[in-house]
């Protein structure tokens, strides 16, 4: 044991030596004693250690899996910490475009949707008292004026301040740029008007009506002058201004008042007439009682053949008829009703003065406001053979005409099979 330890080289000496033909091999260094040379393998020198660590082979090859598993398992941290990356980066992306899309019509309802104007053809616009900016706005992209309720509101917020815009009637544009709006609704009075469509077939208190809604002038001041139509140089037998409020669209100037109002449609009436070639006051009040007639009665397709039945009835009667019109809107209206369904009691009752079924000849006056095209008409009826006449289809206005009686219930027969057909539309 002794004599093999000295012979050992040292540190340094074992760093610079050469290896001799005899250490070549470890088996054969340690041959002399087996047992102390296990032992020393076992609990060698640090020095000894580093020296076996790097000559033999046997210690690099133990220490070869435990870097490898260091290795791999920092491979593995990478990668996971790359895919925790690309997840949390894949969440923040997702989130930020639904945002997005969350606050991009918010971001862009105030730009990107007006008109580069100047806008074409012509809109009538109200604004009725009261009306605040939203509401005003609402309209005007309702009737295709502005595009865009936040483009009208913010160019009126940039202009007034978001002030109100006072009443009136307002000539516009389809398609304006929301400034070029607001620029008009902001004019000076002297450029809006009031504005008034009256529409055919309406009545006198519902064209009353109409017209105070639309001026802001009391409808009492209307119905007080409308029970004296003398001062609008109707004749005597004028119950009212009935038949002589002519449908149509007016632009009143804000000064105007009520009787001027009613003055400028009488004479609008007149002036068709007159055009039509009637010009005595008893005759355009008679053509005007016709008219009216002739206008709930049928449409414009058969206006003309109608108006010549009636005055078959009126200056040719027959046994069947005895010069009576038998006009079911005539009853209706002396009756304060719209109906087409009159009963044989309300025909029967002669007291109505607009019953045609029992007073014969035309009913005390106009039913209606008439159009000029029903005017014409009644002016110039069409001759033609018949005294009835039906509209059997109330929604494409079909008229049969019939000479006799007998034919005339079988035109009715098809009325009636076609409001069995259509539920409700012949109330």
């Amino acid at each position: 044991m002794s004599s093999i330890y000295p012979e050992r080289p040292g540190r340094h000496q074992r760093e610079s030596a050469q290896p001799s033909a005899e250490a070549s091999n470890p088996d054969d260094a340690y041959q002399d004693d087996g047992h102390q040379d296990s032992a020393y393998q076992q609990n060698a020198h640090p020095d000894g250690a580093r020296q076996e660590e790097s000559a033999h082979p046997i210690f690099a090859r133990a220490e070869l899996p435990t870097r490898r598993v260091r290795g791999a398992s920092k491979r593995v941290r990478r990668r996971r910490r790359s895919l925790i990356f690309l997840v949390v980066i894949a969440f923040v992306v997702a989130v930020s475009y639904f945002a997005f899309q969350a606050v991009q019509p918010m971001l862009t309802a105030n730009t990107a949707k007006d008109y580069p104007g100047p806008g074409h053809g012509s809109v009538t616009f109200i604004v009725p008292a009261g009306a605040t900016g939203r509401t005003v706005a609402a309209g005007l992209v309702q009737d295709g004026v502005v595009q865009s309720e936040s483009a009208f509101l913010d160019a009126l917020q940039a202009v007034s301040g978001g002030a109100l815009i006072q009443p009136g009637t307002f000539g516009l544009k389809l398609e304006m740029k929301a400034s070029d709006a607001v620029s008009v609704l902001l004019a000076p009075d002297n450029n809006k008007v009031h504005y008034a469509a009256i529409d055919q077939n309406l009545r006198e208190p519902e064209v009353l009506a109409l017209l105070a809604k639309s001026t802001g002038i009391a409808e009492s001041e209307f119905t007080t002058l409308a029970k004296t139509p003398a001062t609008f140089g109707l004749p005597a037998a004028a119950r009212s201004l009935e038949g002589y409020l002519k449908p149509g669209e007016y632009r009143f100037p804000l000064e105007m008042t009520a009787q001027q109002i009613l003055a400028q449609l009488v004479q609008a009436t007149k002036d068709t007439l007159v055009k039509d070639g009637v010009t005595d006051p008893k005759d355009q009040y008679r053509v005007l009682t016709i008219a009216s007639i002739i206008e709930f009665e049928g449409n414009e397709a058969n206006y003309a053949m109608i108006s010549g039945a009636i005055e078959n009835r009126l200056n040719n009667p027959n046994a069947e008829t005895g010069g009576r019109l038998e006009s079911d809107a005539t009853v209706a209206y002396g009756l304060g009703l719209k109906t087409y369904n009159i009963t044989d009691a309300q025909k029967n009752d002669a007291s109505n003065p607009y019953n045609t079924f029992a007073n014969p000849g035309l009913p005390v006056g106009p039913i209606g406001s008439p159009k000029a095209k029903a005017i014409d008409a009644a002016a110039h009826p069409q001759v033609n053979p018949y005294y009835f006449w039906v509209t059997v289809n109330l929604t494409t206005g079909e008229t049969l005409y019939a000479t006799t009686y007998a034919e005339h219930l079988t035109n009715v027969a098809k009325y009636q099979a076609w409001c069995d057909a259509n539920a409700g539309k012949c109330k």
